[in-house]
């Protein structure tokens, strides 16, 4: 096909739409991210059934090429359980060629060529003749160059690589996070808890430990399997690990932390002016000095809570457990509206 001036001129909506994903890839997306993917994902599903000619092939390459490009992104930024259905059963529908089947294209000649941009251009250029003409001159691909688009060992490669990648993530999205080898760490021999080992844990944050101990705070206080003097430093541990999960945790995490939010009675009130908390400043240091302080105060004895608020029945008391609460709903609140979050029940 002789590529015209008009063919030379992207289509509108192809221009778009090589724009939004190519913000997408780079994690820096234009339009937002889960209806873009969502509707890449609808209309992949829609060529499943197309087939039978070089064009139909060819448009099933390109949404492959576009549903890998993409795959990384949803497993990492976007929560949301039916989109990575979606995904899955666009992929396994289009996949057609098996695993490690082989072919004649020449050594480098796939994946040494995808990656970023150039594979959405590619991926979206596949959908429509005119677009596959225009990319195909512009990087003066021959015939043998274009063959590796459509190349069955390729797609067949791309499709798998991204299920699995995705069925990894969504299984630490939305599936059962084991942190039941922190027992050994927060769990002494005579049954109590060690909130100091738990805030030691926290404050290193190099090893991403924030999530798992707000998960294990929430698990041990649902199990009832808590001593008196030892629930409120458990829940500044869920508190503080939900705080400082800077990026935010995905519903395997909040569904539990939930849960124990949900047993603290938000209806109360009480006659004092201030509580402990109010008096600790937001860095972290300030945070893990008043609660290690509160545990063990010949080994930490400095602490930013004021003298004037460090009776313990102050820092029992129900209106800050409430106050406290509120403020890690509000944090689930907001990390559900930033990342889209569905299917957590």
């Amino acid at each position: 096909m002789d590529v015209t001036e008009e063919t030379r001129v992207l289509h509108p909506s192809r221009q778009e739409l090589i724009s939004d994903l190519s913000g997408i890839v780079n994690d820096y997306p234009y339009a937002d991210p889960e209806p873009t993917l969502a509707g890449l994902a609808a209309d992949a599903a829609g060529a499943i059934g197309r087939d039978g000619t070089p064009e139909a092939r060819r448009e099933r390459a390109g949404y492959t090429i576009l549903l890998h490009a993409t795959s990384w992104y949803l497993a990492s930024r976007v929560h949301s359980a039916s989109l990575f259905e979606a995904y899955i059963r666009a992929l396994d529908g289009l996949r057609s060629g098996p695993a490690g089947a082989s072919c004649a294209c020449a050594d480098g000649a796939h994946l040494e060529r995808l990656g970023g941009e150039y594979q959405v251009e590619a991926g979206v250029s596949m959908l429509t003749r005119a677009g596959w003409a225009e990319f195909t001159e512009d990087y003066d691909l021959d015939e043998e160059d274009s063959a590796a688009f459509t190349c069955e060992r390729l797609l067949a490669d791309l499709a798998d690589e991204a299920v699995g990648e995705l069925s990894a993530a969504r299984n630490q999205t939305f599936g059962d996070i084991d942190v039941s080898h922190l027992d050994a760490q927060f769990v002494r021999e005579d049954g109590s808890l060690d909130i100091v080992a738990a805030q030691e844990s926290i404050r290193r944050t190099w090893e991403d430990n924030t999530g798992p101990v707000a998960l294990w705070s929430a698990r041990r206080l649902l199990s009832g399997r808590v001593r008196d003097d030892e629930r409120i430093g458990l829940h500044l541990c869920l508190w503080m690990g939900v705080a400082q999960s800077y990026a935010g945790l995905p519903p395997s995490y909040t569904r539990d932390i939930a849960a124990a939010l949900a047993t603290v009675d938000l209806d109360v009130a009480c006659a004092h002016p201030r509580h402990p908390w109010s008096s600790v400043p937001s860095k972290t240091k300030a945070r893990y000095s008043a609660v290690v302080h509160l545990y063990a105060p010949d080994d930490h004895p400095d602490t930013p809570v004021p003298a004037e608020l460090s009776d313990r029945g102050l820092w029992e008391c129900p209106v800050q457990y409430a106050e406290l609460t509120r403020k890690v709903l509000d944090d689930l609140r907001k990390w559900r509206t930033a990342r889209g979050v569905d299917g957590e029940d």
